[in-house]
């Protein structure tokens, strides 16, 4: 039977893979490194004597296309969700916190709530909001709406977060697509999902496990290094062993970053401009009790710090869009984020001269930038350029940002591809 060849075990080739095999399609999955998961693999660090994830993600009960795969490979009692949603947030420097808490309908009568809104904001903010969800043109976030307390302490740092792309360039189309799919459907579809372990233990390791247990052979440290094509289809693949034969019937998902994905089919139009993303781990438990006790997590204003993160073992910074930080040495950047966690987490103002173990991860070229020039760049599903390839990343044309959601429904859309080819 013929065979569909996957290059790249991210998540867009792990849905890309599923689809395929769950349809009894023979599938070979090569990876070039030595674990699966791209950007949401984790590694047990030895200097901090713990398992981290190499970038924090956070999913929400709305992911429609993530919550189909986790229950297909059957790792749903891995995540932590509460019953209802609260996302909590400080301002570090005006020492504001506030908890959110949406209405599980879609009627939004928590904005009405003094203990369950944003601070200083109104109901005339909230019908900006809902305008900026119905955004479909070439308009920024920065422009989208009147930049008031709302704008300040929900919408930007919530653009930052999904565009991971600065909100005077990052288009409020691809936040309105968010916003559709998760608040202003109301709080049933805003419950934070974070692992209870790690992401390779709540989304990889099941799905590589799955795969293995539907026959498909997975390859790791196994780079493809370029393609052969004749006749508008791809022919041989070239990995660490020699040529892989591409068969007549035969067919290949390309899973791998854009840069990559250019490499091996010369004159693919691709996103080529990207944003940095610096995640910093810091040991110690946090109290479950405290701040982060609420939901697993709580968003920052007006810091360095964007988003933390409780872990095992460890609290975790993201800083988004951070093209202008990633060149700073890890401990420069560690002790400027030190104190949004001190504040965040309400620690004794001892523990500002006490910084822990961290580690700083660098991820320079995270996600394309969410700007109009490079949503451009952003090809569909099939290409031209090979009648028997499917391109699978959040890169592609999703019509979402570079997230976990938009990555999976890639690799769904090239699994169909195939299929129907």
């Amino acid at each position: 039977m013929a065979q569909t060849h996957v290059i790249g075990a991210g998540l867009a080739g792990l849905a890309a893979a599923l689809t395929l095999s769950k349809a009894g399609r023979p599938v070979t999955l090569y990876e070039a490194g030595p674990a699966a998961g791209g950007r949401c693999r984790s590694y047990f660090d030895r200097e901090l004597d713990l398992a981290i994830d190499n970038g924090n993600h956070l999913l929400l009960s709305g992911n429609t296309a993530a919550r189909a795969y986790i229950d297909e490979i059957g790792s749903l009692d891995r995540f932590n969700i509460p019953k209802r949603p609260a996302i909590p947030f400080v301002d570090v420097k005006r020492g504001l916190r506030w908890v959110v808490r949406p209405s599980m309908g879609r009627i939004p009568w928590w904005i009405l709530r003094s203990d369950r809104g944003i601070p200083e904001t109104r109901l005339a903010d909230f019908m900006e909001l809902r305008q900026v969800s119905k955004i479909k043109n070439d308009t920024t976030v920065a422009d989208s709406m009147r930049r008031g307390w709302l704008y300040w302490r929900l919408v930007e740092p919530l653009a930052v977060a999904a565009l991971n792309t600065p909100a005077r360039e990052g288009l409020a189309r691809l936040l309105g697509v968010v916003l559709r799919e998760t608040l202003m459907r109301g709080g049933k579809y805003c419950l934070p999902m974070t692992p209870k372990q790690h992401l390779s233990d709540a989304l990889i390791d099941p799905a590589i496990a799955a795969l293995q247990a539907r026959g498909a052979a997975v390859h790791f440290n196994h780079r493809i290094a370029a393609v052969e094509t004749e006749n508008g289809r791809i022919v041989s693949l070239r990995g660490p062993d020699g040529a892989i034969a591409v068969e007549q019937g035969d067919s290949v998902v390309l899973a791998v970053p854009p840069w990559v994905a250019a490499d091996l089919l010369p004159g693919l139009t691709a996103p080529d401009s990207f944003e940095s993303i610096l995640n910093i781990h810091f040991k110690g438990q946090a109290d479950p009790d405290g701040p982060l006790g609420v939901a697993g997590l709580i968003g920052i204003i007006s810091g360095t710090a964007e988003w933390l993160f409780a872990k095992p073992g460890h609290v975790s910074v993201t800083i988004s869009a951070a093209n202008g930080l990633v060149d700073e040495a890890p401990a420069t950047i560690a002790q400027m984020v030190w104190p949004n966690v001190v504040d965040a987490m309400q620690l004794p103002a001892e523990a500002l001269n006490a910084m822990p173990a961290f580690r700083v991860i660098k991820e320079k070229r995270a996600t394309f930038a969410a700007n109009l020039a490079q949503e451009r760049r952003r090809p569909k599903t099939a290409t031209k350029l090979a009648t028997n390839v499917a391109l699978a990343g959040d890169w592609t044309d999703t019509g979402l940002p570079a997230t976990i959601e938009g990555a999976i429904r890639s690799g769904r859309a090239a699994g169909a591809h195939i299929i129907s080819l």
